[in-house]
């Protein structure tokens, strides 16, 4: 599996990751300073990761354009290719949806935040990609909050998993890895696996270790 930091004007994903000041990044690989080989970090056996450049003058001379013709030539041997988008719909977050073949849309639980998601279902539309459905972050299960049928109605697309708010987010990106290794039992990170078993078509089961830290609410 592959994962690129397509977000290049507000790059956060390699923070994750303990990957900040990166020379060489997708910044290069668009400026054909660099291969896309040579850009690729090894996270893990099942992971690499091509992080943005963080540096304000590695903006200069950009061409987003080229981000799908370098996807669709680069990673035919990987199962899964996931393009972390900007948010809105501007230069970049455009490029990313026309260089995936299928678009997975993130929001919060309130009115102004699927209102965009609705905007990004008629680009889709228009752009003849596919839509893979909806995850609902930070979820917190508050009364004031968009339920996940009013938001269905809303978008006219489907909620694969709603994440709920975890402090234990947080507590992992200052350890610099991604939560789901850092606090593999805590409210988010079975939120994930619960996602990322929904996106292979599989249903995740709890394991009893699982349960018991659930149950106990321990994180």
């Amino acid at each position: 599996m592959a994962l690129l930091d397509c977000n290049v004007t507000s790059p956060h994903l390699g923070l994750h990751f303990d990957l900040y000041n990166t020379p060489l990044n997708l910044n290069s690989v668009l400026k054909n300073d660099n291969s896309v080989d040579e850009a690729l970090y090894s996270y893990s056996k099942n992971l690499k990761f091509i992080p943005a450049s963080v540096s304000l003058a590695d903006l200069e001379g950009l061409r987003m354009d080229r981000l799908k013709p370098m996807v669709e030539k680069s990673f035919d041997d990987y199962d899964f290719v996931f393009l972390d988008s900007a948010a809105g719909f501007g230069r970049e977050a455009m490029s990313t949806m026309l260089a995936a073949e299928e678009i997975l849309f993130v929001t919060n639980p309130d009115i102004p935040s699927v209102s965009d998601i609705v905007k990004g279902g008629e680009i889709a539309r228009k752009l003849n990609k596919d839509v893979t459905g909806i995850v609902i972050n930070r979820m917190r299960g508050k009364k004031f909050e968009l339920s996940r049928q009013e938001i269905e109605n809303l978008t006219e697309m489907p909620v694969l998993e709603m994440i709920p708010e975890d402090i234990n987010v947080t507590k992992s990106l200052a350890a610099k890895r991604p939560v789901f290794l850092e606090r593999p039992y805590s409210k988010a990170s079975l939120g994930y696996l619960k996602l990322g078993a929904k996106m292979i078509g599989k249903d995740y089961q709890l394991t009893m270790m699982e349960k018991i830290r659930h149950a106990l609410k321990l994180n």
